[in-house]
């Protein structure tokens, strides 16, 4: 069944809206148990996420460059390159969550999360020039 754009443009934002409710309620949460800092992570990391989510919702197909090359070849590397980064955002995400929910070691995770997103957002940037 076809959707006019203008009838599921909503449902593209319920994914990103969801990650920073959770990282507004997350932080309130832990705020409230007087781990602020933990709360303050686990907001900053699952904004940044909400972030990329909103960013890639409108992405209906990856580009080709030039350095995949062309063809099937190239379409199957730039995809699994693609989730690859996802689910190892996921995860990194996920770590610092449950650490900071159970009021463990979520500094480590913080770190890669953190150069993660500057490296996907320096990459957009630059990609987005050069395209």
């Amino acid at each position: 069944m076809w959707f006019a754009p203008e009838h599921r443009s909503g449902r593209r934002w319920i994914v990103p809206g969801l990650a920073l409710a959770t990282g507004v309620a997350l932080a309130v949460a832990l705020t409230l148990q007087g781990r602020t800092g933990a709360g303050l992570a686990a907001l900053a990391v699952l904004a940044g996420y909400a972030g990329q989510l909103a960013y890639r919702r409108n992405e209906p197909a990856l580009p080709l460059s030039p350095a995949f090359g062309s063809g099937h070849r190239a379409r199957v590397h730039l995809r699994a390159a693609a989730f690859t980064g996802d689910v190892t955002a996921a995860a990194l995400v996920g770590a610092v969550v449950v650490q900071a929910l159970r009021d463990g070691e979520w500094l480590p995770y913080l770190w890669p999360a953190a150069l993660a997103g500057v490296v996907y957002t320096l990459s957009a940037m630059i990609a987005g020039r050069i395209m």
